[in-house]
Formats: C-alpha cells, sequence, structure tokens
C-alpha cells in the first residue's frame, strides 16, 4: 500500500476494551500509522478543535476517519455528530457510527446528519476484528479521502 501521508483515525468511545480491540484490529492490519482515541462527545470536540489536553497538533493530528460510539457520557455521539457535521472546518472528516445500537431510528438520524456509514457493533470478538479490517480496507485501500 502506497500512502501519501500518515493515516490517523479517530475512536470515540467511552467502553476501554472496544477502544482496545479495535485499535489492536486496526494495528494488526498495518494500514493505520496512528490510532487516536477519546471516551465522550466533549472529548472528541476538543481533540477536533485542539482545545486543553490535545492543543499539540504533532500529538493530536487531524484524523482521516472518525469511529463514533452514539452511547457515551456528557455529550452522545449524535450530539458530537451533529456539531462535527455543522462545522465547515470539521464537515469533511469521514465519520463511520460503530455503536451497539440496532435501532431503526439512530441509523436513520445518523444518516440525516451527515455520517458516512453505520455499523453496530458484532457481538462476536472475530466477527468484531472482521468488520474493523472491512473498514481498513474499504476506507483506506479503495477510496480516496480528503487531504
Amino acid at each position: 500500500m502506497n500512502h501519501k501521508k500518515s493515516i490517523v483515525i479517530l475512536i470515540a468511545d467511552d467502553d476501554p476494551d472496544d477502544r482496545i480491540m479495535t485499535q489492536e484490529a486496526l494495528n494488526d492490519y498495518n494500514v493505520i500509522n496512528q490510532v487516536k482515541s477519546v471516551e465522550d462527545g466533549i472529548e472528541l470536540l476538543d481533540y477536533l478543535r485542539g482545545n486543553g489536553k490535545f492543543k499539540d497538533p504533532i500529538e493530536n493530528p487531524r484524523p482521516d476517519l472518525i469511529l463514533l460510539d452514539l452511547n457515551m457520557p456528557k455529550m452522545d455521539g449524535r450530539d458530537a455528530l451533529k456539531i462535527i457535521k455543522s462545522d465547515p472546518d470539521l464537515c469533511r472528516i469521514p465519520i463511520i457510527i460503530l455503536t451497539t445500537s440496532r435501532s431503526d431510528i439512530d441509523v436513520i438520524e445518523s444518516y440525516d446528519l451527515g455520517v458516512n456509514s453505520f455499523i453496530s457493533k458484532p457481538v462476536t470478538f472475530t466477527r468484531f476484528i472482521e468488520v474493523i479490517r472491512a473498514i481498513g480496507k474499504y476506507w483506506f485501500e479503495i477510496i480516496q479521502l480528503p487531504s
């Protein structure tokens, strides 16, 4: 794979086990150069805007892709998605909802807000790894991301 630049993925999920599994699956796939994570919607927005502990752009580079959980404390993924997609500086960052929700309402609302993909987290570890690898293959080998 020839990439013009380092690929950065940002995981926004309050479940530490899910963050670790996702990061390990992405690292095993050898597609991602950097995987960063935040625990809630407030941290996600702070990261994207370079606020607080995320002010160093070298340590906290702009993500090429965001994996967003819907159900998080402080600010959930729905509200964060709404803010990101309405911000002219952030709206082009592709966002994949990766959540335990299987609600048709969540799917419809997420697409209405501008999400690029909606994926319900698989129940088994093996299937979860397969899904993360498929995400890597599609987003980093097949399509072209905005620079």
